[in-house]
């Protein structure tokens, strides 16, 4: 073998997954569409959250619930979205979220209370984890080019809408709170037409899910293990993406900068980086000094200036992008049962403290003031290093069974 020839070889494959990746069918990139549209609904509220409270006269522990009902019924749904979609199939569990986020994102757009734009945003997480939740194993089943780049095309669809969702947010709030929820309709009608004209149904699995099969899978020590730990972290996760916006108290269009930024590092990170990372040192190493990162950036953008506030929050998205790619890769790995449903198991932890963090910082903040949010999100942050720390035994990867399509776990990444 002549010198180079590895290198060349390296350069040719990566070539071909390039080529792999561009050329899907056009259901693939009908779903990979609506996925960016699906995850822009999360970060869509974060630029204009000071504009809602003003619009509606609430305070920011009222308009957080707007994250706490979207991910309350998100954690619930991680239960039902395995027994729907192994009984109608996964197109039609695609279109009927799609059809629940169209109709609830464009009812909180008539909103005339905070009680009601709370209400709206329970349904639209509804529509939002129905369609998530088997996006992923919709396009891989859909994909050619293997599963490993219609994965990268569903986490590049996913880092595209953290990051362009605090854009559009600002670019419509800035005219009117209500714009940015009938844009989200509006797309996510564009979407559900698209699915429809270009999606076929693929085989069901053999064998359906029940509603405890998530909550028995839970009794795998790595398996809770990682859920635990992702609880904690994501309780971080959700201060800066809910909390931040109105301790930075800015424009709808500098908040969406700001958050534009977060996201673009977050992609990087989770689709780049984490994996390299992984690669060289670990996943258990690299969580756990990623977390404790994240912990000492939020106590800066707790008790540091306002630019400093600013760059932390933008730098806390390369800490999340990293951690999200790890503890989905742990959760899909470290358990015997079938991934769907060791996925829909991790969710239904994690989520609820997605629920949490948004209603307990503003009031942590009442009850204090505008630091202790910042450093209880810190702790939190620290406990989930703890528990990968402590339970390391138990985070190795289990041996599967073969499954038809593997699905996600995040929301957030592979």
């Amino acid at each position: 073998m002549q010198p180079g020839t590895d290198t060349t070889e390296g350069i040719e494959d990566m070539a071909h997954e390039k080529v792999s990746l561009l050329r899907q069918p056009t259901a693939v990139w009908a779903t990979a569409g609506a996925a960016v549209v699906a995850f822009m609904g999360i970060g869509l509220v974060d630029p204009i959250l000071p504009s809602i409270a003003k619009g509606l006269d609430a305070s920011p522990s009222q308009v957080s619930l707007l994250f706490t009902s979207y991910f309350l019924i998100t954690a619930f749904a991680m239960l039902v979205t395995g027994f729907v979609s192994s009984r109608i199939g996964g197109r039609k569990t695609l279109l009927s979220g799609l059809a629940l986020v169209v109709v609830f994102a464009a009812l909180a757009g008539t909103s005339g209370s905070v009680g009601q734009l709370v209400g709206f945003r329970a349904g639209w997480g509804l529509g939002n984890a129905l369609f998530v939740s088997t996006s992923l194993a919709v396009i891989v089943g859909a994909a050619t080019g293997g599963a490993a780049s219609a994965i990268l095309l569903y986490e590049s669809a996913l880092g595209l809408g953290m990051a362009c969702g605090p854009l559009l947010g600002a670019v419509l709030g800035d005219m009117k709170w209500r714009y940015p929820f009938f844009g989200t309709a509006a797309l996510m009608a564009i979407g559900f037409v698209a699915i429809s004209l270009f999606l076929k149904e693929q085989p069901r699995p053999a064998r359906r899910t029940s509603l405890l099969d998530p909550v028995r899978a839970l009794g795998h020590r790595g398996l809770a293990s990682a859920a635990a730990s992702a609880f904690f972290y994501n309780y971080a996760f959700f201060t800066v993406l809910a909390f931040t916006p109105f301790v930075l108290d800015m424009s709808p269009y500098r908040s969406g900068a700001v958050f534009f930024g977060w996201g673009v590092l977050l992609a990087v990170f989770s689709v780049l980086i984490a994996p390299r990372l992984q690669a060289r040192f670990g996943s258990l190493p690299v969580v756990g000094a990623s977390l404790v990162l994240l912990a000492a950036d939020l106590v800066v953008l707790g008790y540091g200036s306002h630019t400093a506030a600013i760059v932390c929050t933008v730098l806390s998205g390369a800490f999340i992008g990293v951690n999200n790619t790890v503890y989905t890769e742990l959760a899909l790995g470290v358990s015997d049962a079938p991934r769907p449903v060791a996925s829909a198991g991790y969710n239904f932890v994690r989520w609820f403290a997605a629920a949490a963090a948004p209603y307990l910082a503003p009031k942590i903040e009442e009850w204090s003031d505008v630091h202790i949010p910042f450093v209880v999100a810190a702790l939190a942050a620290l406990c989930g290093a703890g528990i990968v720390a402590v339970r390391r035994r138990h985070l190795v990867a289990a041996p599967h069974h073969p499954e038809p399509v593997p699905a996600p776990a995040l929301a957030p990444t592979r």
